[in-house]
């Protein structure tokens, strides 16, 4: 039976994912959460064997919550449910330790397949993507200009498009206000930019191409 940990925080999601498995023969919920910092406190005290997720948690980023489960559980593995686009954060998922990357417009088979896959040891991606990397094609412009991030650059970014200031970014990722600096000094040469509001305004606009 494969042990599993849901968070999202949209109660509604949860509850869908919960009857989706409340039948299974293969896959039992343990845990049903709605912030990021809550699933490494339940980690810590109950047996997890694989964990979908959201990425957008209020306190914890989905790639920083990536990092300290890979460091500290490296047992456990992680799906991003997410309805992000797979083509411009699938890959820096990836990176940075999750196993699969289920975009949130799929169907309930989907779901379970990936879950099982993974369970398996395998990475789960969709076809699409898949395809895509296989045959070494661009995905589009947002996200052959994502797949130029190193994963911190991407975690940095995607705190800087919801709002963070340089000290909440430092204290969240565990690195000193002017290593944020250097990071974001960076993300605006790659995107040819002088200022913060140009910086995050292109990275959405990259994020719809």
């Amino acid at each position: 039976m494969i042990k599993l940990l849901i968070a999202d925080n949209h109660p509604i999601t949860r509850k869908g994912l919960e009857v989706l498995f409340s039948a299974s023969s293969n896959i039992k919920i343990v845990g049903s959460l709605d912030d990021g910092e809550a699933i490494l406190e339940f980690v810590k005290q109950n047996p997890v064997d694989i964990i979908l997720t959201e990425a957008d948690f209020p306190k914890l980023n989905g790639l920083t919550l990536l990092r300290y489960l890979k460091n500290d559980h490296p047992e456990i593995k992680t799906i991003i449910f997410s309805g992000q686009p797979e083509e411009v954060y699938a890959i820096n998922a990836i990176k940075a330790g999750a196993a699969g990357y289920i975009n949130k417009s799929v169907n309930v088979i989907t779901i379970n397949e990936a879950i099982l896959k993974v369970a398996d040891g395998g990475i789960y991606l969709s076809n699409d993507l898949t395809q895509q990397l296989a045959f070494g094609s661009r995905i589009n412009k947002g996200g052959s200009f994502y797949k130029k991030l190193s994963t911190r650059e991407a975690e940095v970014l995607k705190l800087l498009t919801i709002g963070r200031k340089n000290k909440e970014i430092s204290k969240e990722l565990n690195i000193n206000e002017k290593t944020v600096s250097t990071y974001k000094a960076r993300l605006m040469r790659k995107l040819k930019v002088t200022n913060l509001v140009d910086l995050v305004n292109q990275a959405k606009l990259a994020e719809q191409l």
